[in-house]
């Protein structure tokens, strides 16, 4: 049996790795087993990250509606639930944009949500 040169896909594999470790520090950028369990490691902090992304915009848009709310007189609890109670299905993310860029319409909301 013939022997199959392997450095081709060997070599493509540390590119690729070297590639994802660009910008790091020390060997971690240039040496193939630091670079390796670097590079592991950033993946899976991206993971991580992007689940705790979701969560913290979720959080910054509840205190945008919050502040807003607490200007009409209401809490943010009581806001949702009083919005529940009128059949308005409107994202917490639109509710923040509302909040900051069109203040009488996001006023009009509140309204409709103390009326029901």
């Amino acid at each position: 049996m013939s022997r199959s040169p392997r450095s081709v896909p060997s070599h493509a594999r540390r590119k690729r790795v070297f590639k994802a470790a660009k910008g790091f520090y020390g060997r971690r950028k240039n040496t193939i087993t630091v670079a390796n369990a670097a590079v592991d490691r950033s993946l899976q902090h991206n993971y991580v990250g992007r689940k705790l992304r979701k969560r913290n915009f979720r959080a910054l848009w509840i205190q945008r509606i919050n502040a807003a709310v607490r200007e009409h007189g209401l809490t943010y609890s009581q806001f949702i639930a009083a919005l529940a109670k009128a059949n308005i299905a409107v994202d917490r993310k639109v509710l923040s944009e509302l909040a900051i860029s069109e203040p009488a319409a996001f006023k009009a909301l509140v309204e409709q949500a103390k009326a029901s």
